[in-house]
């Protein structure tokens, strides 16, 4: 903590340093410092997206592997009736929710290379360690475990990607992230297809080989990370100063300066902590998660109610995780050429919301049933990168885009607690309840993202006219250092 005078040096030393003052274009920064715009936005795509989805990638499969291992007999194996499946997947949201800010937070105290790779190794190795259980209180610990490790995962990687791209840039790079999960999802429902056959291998039953597997191959690219996962654009060897800079500038004339060292008292977390657009933000997630992990978590049980036989199950889950991978890139590719998200993702969750209403009423028809499946995974995984890419990039400068984003991200996984519970076996096959709450949320979800559309809107209309000066003008020096996007020259995008 520094005193009120310190923070106004501090942040008087950045502005006077800044490279924007009289370059009000990314052209004319590009002049400015003889780059090859084209050429440096590739050489940062494939040194940041690719490592930051595989991470993802790879703890969204250690997340919710444990539903293909419910349906290749790890229940029977550790006598999970009743409500223990659903326990179980719940205790990892306890550890889970708690941690995200704090771990977020981190990413600004270490580097986001070391905390990342770090925490990826542990989840890694717990997940491994999962395939060891023998009864239902050793798999509630290492869950509980698994969610302390993986805390950091989400928030971290859309924290990071956001100190890398304008906004205008962003929503392609977000969505081929977050479709990791969509990745995750199909790729795990070949790879349990697969490791299911070895079913008494080394005296082992298939389901605890999921968990080796998979486990084991996330600790060894957690190794490879903690070296290997980029820092903020001022930290990295690679850039040349020349382009360090040209970055830091470009970013300053979308979302205004980071004032990254500007220290910030608990009272000035508070302040960004308390903000309503900052609780919208979160609602417009939590309304999206409820529904999107009871669908990862629960659709090859879904699946199953078809019919198929277990190896089958999991072949028939990958196709709809397919779907929604591409239908994530189209929308990603429209809402970034059109530099607009409202619509977009309000098109992808009416898609899951016929997807819904077409599993609620229709119980005759297989394909149809089936069909809807995709109409759900779509709209769901595809909608969720728009609405959290939108939001966290609407949050400008290192602290606001931190704690903003670990609260979106960790009030709304909260949603996991309901959404482990949705599906219970005594309504199976219909399910009623998992698919109502589905709906349920997902409109919860829209209202809210309608009603930040507004106070965007409403914002920008009143900082044109200048109504915002005032207030600003009366903030302490630290905090005018940290507003971000409640300074009056910002304007959100919607």
């Amino acid at each position: 903590m520094v005193s009120e005078k310190g923070s106004l040096e501090e942040h008087t030393s950045l502005e006077d340093t800044t490279p924007t003052d009289d370059i009000q274009t990314v052209e004319g920064l590009v002049d400015k410092f003889g780059v090859n715009h084209k050429r440096l936005m590739f050489k940062i795509d494939i040194r940041v997206v690719p490592l930051l989805s595989i991470l993802y990638l790879l703890a969204f499969l250690d997340r919710v592997n444990v539903s293909n291992a419910l349906v290749l007999g790890m229940d029977e194996d550790l006598n999970l009736t009743g409500l223990r499946p659903n326990i179980m997947l719940a205790v990892f949201f306890v550890s889970y929710c708690i941690l995200e800010v704090p771990s977020n937070y981190m990413i600004k105290l270490w580097r986001p290379s070391k905390w990342l790779g770090l925490c990826m190794f542990l989840f890694g190795l717990i997940t491994t360690l999962q395939g060891l259980v023998q009864n239902y209180a050793s798999i509630l610990v290492t869950r509980f475990f698994l969610g302390c490790a993986e805390a950091s995962a989400f928030p971290g990687c859309f924290y990071l990607l956001s100190m890398w791209y304008r906004r205008d840039e962003a929503q392609k790079r977000y969505s081929f992230f977050f479709s990791s999960t969509t990745l995750a999802g199909a790729f795990g429902g070949l790879l349990a297809s697969a490791l299911g056959k070895m079913d008494g291998v080394g005296g082992q039953a298939g389901w605890r080989w999921v968990f080796y597997i998979e486990g084991i191959v996330t600790c060894c690219v957690g190794v490879f990370m903690y070296f290997a996962i980029p820092d903020f654009p001022e930290d990295v060897k690679w850039l040349s100063p020349n382009e360090a800079q040209f970055i830091r500038a470009k970013l300053e004339l979308d979302a205004g300066k980071s004032n990254r060292d500007v220290h910030m008292s608990f009272k000035d977390i508070m302040w960004v902590a308390t903000d309503y657009r900052v609780w919208l933000a979160a609602f417009m997630y939590f309304g999206m998660i409820v529904p999107a992990y009871g669908y990862a978590y629960f659709s090859p049980t879904i699946v199953r109610t078809y019919g198929y036989s277990a190896i089958r199950t999991q072949l028939f889950s990958v196709p709809p995780w397919a779907a929604a991978f591409a239908a994530a890139m189209v929308m990603a590719f429209i809402s970034d050429k059109a530099r607009h998200r409202y619509l977009c993702a309000i098109s992808l969750q009416v898609c899951a919301i016929v997807g819904f209403i077409m599993l609620l009423c229709i119980h005759d028809k297989r394909h149809v049933q089936y069909g809807a499946l995709f109409l759900v995974a779509s709209g769901l995984y595809s909608s969720m990168p728009i609405l959290v890419c939108w939001t966290s990039t609407n949050f400008a400068g290192h602290h606001r885009r931190s704690i903003a984003t670990a609260i979106q991200i960790g009030f709304g996984n909260t949603g996991g607690f309901i959404s482990t519970f949705t599906f219970l076996s005594k309504d199976s096959p219909y399910y009623y309840l998992g698919y109502s709450i589905g709906l349920a949320f997902t409109v919860v979800s829209m209202i809210c993202s309608t009603i930040y559309l507004y106070v965007c809107h409403r914002d920008n209309v009143r900082r044109e006219r200048g109504d915002a000066d005032l207030a600003y003008s009366k903030l302490s020096d630290t905090r005018k250092a940290i507003a971000g996007d409640l300074n009056p020259s910002h304007r959100y995008y919607y």
